[in-house]
């Protein structure tokens, strides 16, 4: 019995080799021009070893399988998103970054502080954004599945204690703890120790659900402040480990003006489509929350969109990582993407913000 074939790996299969040569030209010269691609000017501008007649013959034939459109005012035509596809996998060579473009991308992620997170991902987007000419898109970490590394209870006043949680990743949360009475030194290191012991190595999610359980069969042995602050962590533990950034996705987008000046954005309705696009932050958190990354790069051209609302763009991703943690960064742009330069610029990124975060 035959294996079933992958739809993507199947995609351009059926192409004769002049077909996949005509192709590469209509998508390169319709990404270069906006304009739908005439055989003429394919022709012209590729040396493909043909007449425009053989080329138009072979578009029409490429038309026929569902890889370019014909629109009804002229002659050329227009990829489809099945083109772009085929294109991406198996047709165009990646682009290599210059060192000015290289330089460009370094000089604005490496500046003071940029290893502060947050402010280091907001850079990298507008990087992208800059050099690619697409919007710049990132997703930061959700910290639910970090892990903790280790608490410390931190005295500040006879009845304020300091809670410092160390993050596996690097991170540190911390909180203030008020206490009705006194708490000696080594109360507070005896109960930190214990903290440490039972929570240490747990994920913030399943301290939330769990802190109370794990901490009730603890013996005081008739210390009252060691009991407060235990009854403290049984009876509001939940909350203490239950940060705004926790569950959300924080999303982070670089400048619209770069996508308002490409021609599919020259009318007033598309571009005010793209500016509540742009609004819809909930959106951009459920695609790049839990956005899969198996192979390394992750590109969704047009209708593969899961979202009605994406299906005229594409969304080129890729991972980076603080540790346990992961985030996304990439570019989303119209479907007419000039797909070897934007690859390129999204895979030097990524990894040049891994390795600062590293």
């Amino acid at each position: 019995m035959n294996e079933p074939i992958d739809v993507r790996e199947a995609l351009g299969r059926d192409l004769t080799e002049r077909e996949r040569r005509v192709l590469d030209a209509v998508v390169r010269t319709y990404v270069e021009t906006a304009e739908p691609a005439g055989s003429r000017t394919v022709t012209r501008k590729f040396d493909l070893g043909v007449s425009p007649a053989t080329v138009r013959n072979t578009m029409s034939d490429l038309e026929e399988k569902g890889y370019l459109l014909h629109p009804h005012t002229s002659a050329g035509r227009v990829p489809t998103d099945l083109a772009y596809r085929v294109f991406v996998d198996s047709l165009m060579h990646p682009a290599v970054l210059t060192p000015e473009q290289q330089r460009r991308i370094e000089s604005e992620l490496d500046r003071p502080g940029s290893s502060e997170v947050e402010r280091l991902v907001r850079r990298a987007t507008r990087a992208l954004g800059l050099l690619s000419q697409e919007l710049g898109v990132a997703a930061a970490p959700r910290l639910d599945s970090a892990v903790l590394e280790r608490l410390d209870l931190v005295r500040v006043s006879s009845t304020k204690v300091l809670m410092v949680a160390q993050i596996r990743s690097g991170l540190a949360r911390t909180l203030y703890v008020d206490l009705s009475t006194e708490v000696p030194d080594d109360t507070l290191v005896t109960i930190t120790l214990l903290l440490n012991e039972r929570l240490a190595g747990l994920t913030l999610r399943e301290i939330r659900e769990s802190v109370a359980d794990r901490i009730r069969d603890v013996d005081t042995e008739s210390d009252q402040a060691a009991e407060e602050i235990l009854n403290i962590f049984m009876q509001s533990g939940s909350e203490l480990f239950d940060w705004p950034d926790l569950e959300q996705t924080a999303i982070h987008l670089g400048q619209t003006s770069v996508l308002a000046t490409q021609p599919e954005f020259t009318s007033g309705e598309r571009l005010k489509g793209l500016i509540e696009l742009t609004e819809q932050r909930d959106l951009f958190a459920a695609v790049l929350g839990d956005r899969p990354h198996p192979g390394g790069l992750q590109i969704t051209i047009g209708g593969e969109h899961a979202r009605a609302e994406l299906r005229d763009f594409t969304l080129v991703t890729a991972e980076y990582r603080m540790g346990t943690l992961k985030g996304v960064i990439g570019v989303i742009g119209p479907t007419r993407m000039p797909y070897d330069k934007v690859i390129a610029i999204v895979e030097y990124t990524s990894s040049l913000v891994n390795r600062i975060l590293e």
